[in-house]
């Protein structure tokens, strides 16, 4: 079988070479695309691949139909919204993520953006400690998990959104609507994906009930945040402020008029360690390969 990796912006020299021991001592072929600029680049690379792993990189309709053998293809990664999901399942396509691979590194970017805020972007200027704050955590699987464990280090009170407890729940302080959770966090952690339930969600209602000197922290998607709303809040409250791993559209317009209460990393930087980078890929190939070999579709995510 032919095994693509497919990435505008490559793994890091010693994934790919993880990668290629994996798919190449099982016996099959890897081919690479990388810093690829035109999306017909991709569309002639895939024609014979049996199996894809792209990072950020877009599978759409047009990719999946270029794609005459595509068996399998994995997002190196959690989110996985740039898959296109009904056009890999219409062709028999098993799409898969690799969930839990870049957590530690996104969570750790998610306290480091808090502490960033809560230091006034590091300006001249008196902040505040996040010891004895509380931090609310909207989206509790494995980057949540981890934000919440983190936060305990730092002396902080941690709630959890559970509408319906559950089991992995059990030990944590829990809040039932997540109007009680804003209103009783002074950090509010979003690690939830984009979907058509979730898209603009996170509005004015929600913004303008948190604590004085409330801050979001945003490291899943720049969709799930209602820009209008989170432009009134921010002008009717100087104290709130909103951190981001995914700039908004109006993110220029926002920083102008919003200095210090807004923050977007100039890329997006949650999965940008070399730890993060080398386990993703590592794992996109071993769950091609296991596929492969026994047809595991454990982290199938258009079933």
């Amino acid at each position: 079988m032919k095994v693509l990796v497919a990435t505008e912006k490559p793994f890091a020299a010693a994934a790919v070479n993880g990668i290629r021991e994996i798919v190449e001592g099982a016996g099959h072929e890897l081919a690479l695309l990388e810093k690829y600029t035109e999306k017909e680049q991709l569309l002639a690379a895939v024609a014979d691949a049996d199996a894809l792993i792209v990072r950020s990189d877009k599978v759409t309709a047009d990719v999946v139909a270029a794609a005459k053998q595509l068996k399998i293809v994995v997002r190196a990664g959690a989110g996985y919204d740039n898959l296109d999901l009904p056009s890999c399942t219409e062709r028999g396509i098993v799409a898969m993520n690799t969930p839990g691979q870049n957590s530690n590194a996104v969570a750790e970017l998610a306290l480091g953006l808090m502490i960033y805020m809560s230091r006034n972007q590091f300006t001249p200027g008196t902040g505040c400690e996040l010891s004895g704050k509380t931090i609310g955590i909207q989206g509790f699987g494995n980057i949540g998990q981890l934000v919440a464990k983190k936060a305990v280090g730092l002396g902080m009170n941690v709630l959890i959104l559970a509408p319906q407890p559950a089991e992995k729940h059990q030990g944590w302080n829990t809040v039932p609507t997540i109007e009680e959770l804003y209103s009783r966090c002074n950090f509010v952690s979003v690690n939830i994906p984009a979907t058509p339930e979730t898209k603009g969600m996170i509005g004015y209602d929600l913004l303008s009930k948190m604590p004085k000197g409330g801050c979001l922290i945003n490291t899943a998607r720049k969709e799930i945040i209602c820009e209008e709303g989170l432009d009134k809040a921010l002008a009717e409250r100087a104290d709130l402020k909103y951190a981001t791993d995914i700039a908004p559209v109006a993110y220029a317009e926002l920083k102008e008029k919003y200095a210090k209460q807004i923050f977007a990393t100039p890329k997006k930087q949650g999965a940008e360690t070399a730890e993060a980078n080398i386990n993703a890929g590592l794992a996109a190939a071993s769950q091609i390969v296991n596929y492969f070999a026994t047809g595991c579709t454990k982290f199938q995510v258009n079933k």
